[in-house]
């Protein structure tokens, strides 16, 4: 390893420094700016009535439990989407991804596919799928909404997924499936050791974006009757007219993605270094 030359050393210390101001400066200025907005919220005329109709801490820990039983149902949906997203989602992608003329068909229908429901509003494909299937009469029983939902999901996210996938196969330089297919390997074997893990590091903060946006949109299945961390919320609300479990709701969901989202700015900032990283001067 060649030795580091005065100059980078001194560079490496004033990075130093200046991360270390950054930080001051940060912590200052956010301090500051939450004094700001508690003083303006405090002495705005109809702070009385806000905080007792949506901050309201008898209300918070009332229904806390009830919206938190709730959570466990949005997340079960979120598992199970999750995997059916990366199954459609490759599955789509490697369609997309086909050579030669023959696979025109279904290429095409791959594309009409992700462009269907990229353009279709989530909420719309909810009640359609909700609404749509028990209408057909396939099931004498009825299907859970939870299932319908998941399904929404599935269609919905796994358009979205498998274009970043087919972004990060494009993106791998051709000479890496000739390399493979030069050593014997066959397309699937090329697609699946060589082009599908270089093309899942390119994208993973994409997908990571992907998978926090779904966190969200699973709460929307409470619109087909499902009784998740939403329905619950809107249910106590319904019986007490204060809008605090609401807000119980909000703060699970975002405790929720809280740790995906730092995870999703780790993996960000690593990849970011990865390619700045040069010789050291």
């Amino acid at each position: 390893m060649p030795a580091v030359s005065a100059l980078e050393l001194e560079r490496r210390r004033f990075r130093r420094r200046q991360t270390s101001r950054s930080i001051l400066v940060s912590l200052v200025s956010t301090v500051v700016f939450a004094v700001v907005i508690a003083v303006v919220l405090q002495n705005s005329p109809g702070w009385q009535v806000t905080q007792q109709t949506f901050f309201n801490p008898e209300y918070f820990w009332a229904s806390f439990p009830a919206v938190l039983e709730g959570l466990w149902l949005n997340i079960r949906v979120l598992v199970v989407s999750v995997i059916g997203v990366a199954v459609v989602a490759t599955l789509v992608a490697s369609l997309r991804s086909l050579r030669g003329a023959v696979f025109f068909p279904v290429r095409v229908l791959a594309a009409a596919y992700t462009d269907l429901f990229r353009g279709v509003p989530f909420i719309i494909v909810l009640y359609l799928v909700g609404f749509g299937i028990p209408a057909l009469g396939f099931n004498s029983r009825p299907i859970d909404a939870a299932v319908l939902g998941t399904v929404a999901l599935v269609l919905s996210y796994s358009a979205y997924v498998s274009e970043v996938l087919r972004a990060g196969i494009e993106a791998v330089h051709p000479s890496q499936r000739l390399a493979a297919r030069s050593l014997g390997f066959s397309y699937n074997q090329t697609l699946r050791l060589v082009v599908l893990p270089q093309a899942l590091r390119k994208v993973a903060p994409a997908l990571m974006n992907d998978f926090v946006s779904m966190q969200k949109d699973v709460g929307l299945i409470s619109v087909l009757g499902a009784v998740d961390a939403i329905r619950s919320a809107q249910n106590l609300t319904a019986i007490s007219y204060n809008y605090t479990p609401y807000v119980v709701a909000g703060l699970l969901f975002v405790l929720l993605s809280w740790p995906f989202i730092r995870i999703t700015d780790w993996i960000t900032a690593r990849q970011r270094r990865r390619e700045q990283q040069g010789a050291v001067v």
